[in-house]
């Protein structure tokens, strides 16, 4: 699949530029106590952090390591009424509809001195922001359905009575993610590059001191990961080991930037797989479902296309028989065809014609 990428959105100063520093580990967006102080989107890659890749690589004899990874972009902050041009109106919106994914950033931290700038409570920052992504999206509807009102032919087609139900969902407040829809409609959503059809996921900006108490939120939203990103941003300038030392205190067994990562793979439904070899040890992304032959597209158009056969070990089998060949001996090695469906932490070598 493509590299993955997710918007980092929310009003001005609840966090995202902050936390987006924190992600990469380095101060990249101006992170100013103003509104719109991040004019253009911040792009940054990082890397997913994962444990076993080292284990892979020693095993393999290999001193080269390649992570999955994330984009992330870090996008201006929207106030009420961007939908019709406000703040940065229509230029937030249009970064935003490049993403795969949300990430909605509430502010829920009690610092006086940073300005709120339309920000009341986490829940009314996230129905702030869903509106206008609400009014943008029933705007595209009605520019379709108006073009062709008189269109005989095209008002009977599945695309324009699924446009209509979908306005009539929004109209009530519903995100087009949430509306029940079978697969052919799921397939001709796409085409109208809906914002609130992203999939989507919430980090509460939260104060130290509450940095593990997420139980207020529940109640208000779903799928809420809470992270302080003032912490997180310090931690990205500590050693690793000192990083570890510091979630201990904390009460933390990973980090924001893993937990906001694992969230969103979640939301989007992604796995990983392993290539491991004397040139490399290597992570790749995959949907969840997906079959040996469009992993292996996943590395290369050409593995998928002259596709033979995956030969796979299981991660925890590839290590108890320290690698390939101890997999082979203890009958751990399998060769799977077209339609084995891959599982979470396989590790693979794909046969394939050139």
């Amino acid at each position: 699949m493509s590299g993955l990428s997710i918007g980092i959105v929310g009003l001005p100063n609840v966090g995202k530029s902050t936390l987006f520093n924190a992600l990469l580990g380095k101060r990249i967006a101006d992170a100013s106590n103003y509104p719109f102080c991040t004019i253009d989107p911040n792009v940054g890659v990082v890397e997913v952090p994962d444990e076993k890749l080292p284990i892979l690589a020693k095993i393999v004899n290999t001193t080269k390591i390649t992570p999955a990874a994330v984009e992330f972009v870090d996008i201006a902050g929207l106030v009420k009424g961007a939908s019709q041009g406000e703040g940065l109106g229509n230029k937030f919106l249009t970064n935003i509809r490049d993403c795969q994914a949300i990430c909605h950033v509430v502010r829920s931290f009690s610092d006086p001195n940073i300005i709120r700038e339309g920000s009341s409570n986490p829940k009314g920052d996230f129905e702030v922001v869903c509106a206008e992504l609400i009014i943008k999206d029933l705007e595209s509807l009605d520019k379709y359905l108006d073009s062709n009102k008189n269109n005989t032919k095209e008002k009977t087609s599945p695309k324009y009575i699924l446009a209509q139900k979908l306005k009539s969902e929004l109209e009530k407040g519903t995100l087009a993610v949430h509306v029940g829809l079978n697969e052919e409609d799921q397939n001709l959503l796409k085409e109208f590059f809906l914002l609130t059809a992203k999939p989507y996921f919430i980090v509460a900006n939260v104060d130290e001191d509450t940095y593990k108490n997420i139980d207020e939120f529940r109640p208000q939203l779903e799928n809420v990961i809470p992270v302080c990103a003032k912490v997180e941003f310090e931690l990205s300038e500590l050693p690793l080991q000192d990083q570890v030392d510091y979630l201990r205190q904390l009460g933390m067994a990973n980090s924001g930037l893993e937990r906001v990562i694992q969230k969103a793979y979640g939301v989007l439904g992604l796995q990983s797989f392993y290539t491991a070899g004397v040139k490399e040890a290597r992570a790749w992304t995959v949907k969840i479902g997906a079959t040996a032959p469009q992993a292996a597209g996943v590395i290369h158009t050409d593995f998928q296309h002259g596709f033979i056969m995956a030969e796979i070990v299981s991660y925890s089998d590839f290590v108890a028989h320290r690698g390939w060949e101890g997999a082979k001996i203890s009958g751990k090695l399998r060769h799977e065809g077209k339609d084995y469906i891959m599982s979470p932490d396989d590790i693979v070598e794909f046969r394939f014609n050139v």
